[in-house]
Formats: C-alpha cells, sequence, structure tokens
C-alpha cells in the first residue's frame, strides 16, 4: 500500500512559446521565408484598431491577409525548423523530472499554429502537450480554411483550466512561463491562484505584474525561480544542483530581477 506522505507533489508548468521557449517571433520568421517585410507593421496596425485578441494577429493574417493566404501546412513546419530554440529546454525538463517529491508536467500554450511548435520541440515536448493555434485545411489545395481553436488572451486560461482539471491538479501548484503582454489574462488567473508566474520579458511594466523575471537566453532560467520558490532551495543549493550537472550561474543579479549567464564548467 503506498503511503500517501511519499507521494509526490503534482505540479502544471505552462510556458508560452515564442520568446519563451524560442528566441524569434514566429511570425517573423515566416514573414521572412515568404519575402513579406512589414509583419511588424502590420500587427501593430491590427492592435491599434484592437480588431483582434492581443497574441492572435498572425492567425489574423493567416486568414485574411492576401499575401499570407498562401500559406500552407509545409510552410509552419519550416518555420519551426528554422527557429532558434532557447538553449536546453530538453535539459529543463529531464532536471524537472529528477526533483525529489515534486512530479513537473510540462506543456507549451500559445497562439503560434500547432505546427510550428510540434515542428521546433519534435524529440522534446510530445504534440500532447502541445496547445497551440490549430487550423481546418482545404483538403483539395491545402490552404488555410478556419481556427478550431486559437489560445490567445482569455482563450489561455480557458485552455488552461481544461488541462488543470484533466491533471487533478490544485490551482495553487500551477507555475506559468510568459513574455509579454499576451499573457496577462493567464498570469493575473494563476497570480489570483497563488500559482507561480514567471515572465522572461524585458519590459518592467509587464515584469511588475508576474511575479518572478529572470532574463536570460537559457530555458535552463526557469529553474532558479522554481527552485526558490516551490523547493525552498537557497542559492547555495541552486548553485551546487547547475554545477553537479555541468553548468556554472554567472552574472546572478539578484535585484527584483534574476539575471543570469550560464556556461559550461570547466
Amino acid at each position: 500500500m503506498v503511503n500517501p506522505s511519499k507521494r509526490k507533489r503534482e505540479y502544471l508548468l505552462v510556458s508560452d512559446f515564442d520568446q519563451a521557449l524560442n528566441c524569434n517571433d514566429s511570425g517573423v520568421v515566416l514573414s521572412e521565408m515568404l519575402g513579406i517585410l512589414d509583419f511588424r507593421q502590420r500587427v501593430a496596425g491590427l492592435s491599434d484598431v484592437h480588431l483582434v485578441q492581443q497574441g492572435g494577429e498572425l492567425v489574423y493574417l493567416l486568414l485574411h491577409d492576401p499575401e499570407f493566404r498562401r500559406v500552407r501546412k509545409n510552410h509552419l513546419i519550416e518555420v519551426g525548423k528554422r527557429v532558434r530554440r532557447k538553449a536546453n529546454i530538453e535539459l529543463l525538463l529531464r532536471l524537472l523530472q529528477t526533483v525529489e517529491d515534486f512530479n513537473f508536467s510540462f506543456h507549451v500554450l500559445s497562439a503560434t499554429p500547432e505546427e510550428v511548435i510540434q515542428s521546433a520541440l519534435a524529440g522534446i515536448v510530445p504534440n500532447s502537450h502541445i496547445h497551440g493555434t490549430r487550423f481546418r485545411y482545404a483538403p483539395d489545395t491545402g490552404e488555410i480554411q478556419s481556427v478550431v481553436r486559437v489560445p490567445a488572451g482569455y482563450g489561455k486560461v480557458v485552455v488552461l483550466e481544461e488541462l488543470r482539471r484533466t491533471a487533478g491538479i490544485a490551482h495553487n501548484r500551477l507555475v506559468y512561463l510568459g513574455d509579454s503582454n499576451w499573457d496577462v489574462h493567464v498570469i493575473l488567473h494563476i497570480n489570483r491562484l497563488e500559482g507561480l508566474t514567471i515572465t522572461v520579458s524585458e519590459n518592467q511594466g509587464f515584469a511588475e505584474i508576474a511575479k518572478r523575471r529572470v532574463v536570460s537566453d537559457d530555458a535552463l532560467n526557469v529553474l532558479v525561480p522554481i527552485l526558490e520558490d516551490i523547493l525552498g532551495y537557497d542559492s547555495v543549493r541552486i548553485r551546487t544542483l547547475f554545477e553537479s550537472h555541468g553548468f556554472a550561474l554567472h552574472d546572478w543579479g539578484k535585484a527584483c530581477t534574476d539575471s543570469l549567464t550560464i556556461a559550461a564548467s570547466a
């Protein structure tokens, strides 16, 4: 019989994709691939008139902009191959599974098209744990016909709650990693439920909404607030853990922001 005191504490760790796990903006990569040079201006125009949910601008362009209407599934898969992932995503997930008495179920939740995320994280995150924008395609032409789901704005909260209920995880055991104003709804939702919210954004205004901010180009950065705020590790124990896996923490500036450079130790 299993001793209840020995059961692992279950957590749901959910991350955005662009900027959180990917150093590029997927829409920019797609636009450059298509030879469209004013993607940011088009997105800004949509944001200015509040025509779509923040984060759903690329989806709108794919459905309605004549120059983006030529995009097919294979284009989105190619974008995933071209984006520059943050370093050590796979190692982050592996280390999280070694934490004694805790189990972190990792999911990606983003308005980025699912094909892009699945291609970028192939072999690292199973497709069943990737929740992005899902399209219907015309069977004869392969053209994007309609949208099944867009996890943008409050839509992220809806999908997050579906994941939480399915996993049977308590509200205060939610951890979310986001990067921009597009994540405000889900971050405020988790803050209210006493979960942990982390941002990688350098925007100070947005950083004040999330409970923690970590600035680094390495995915291992998210371990620091998790180890401190959930597992109760101090800085010595955190450094020891990183060093035991061949990494050293350099330039760890701890103010309101954890600013990290992670390098292989000699």
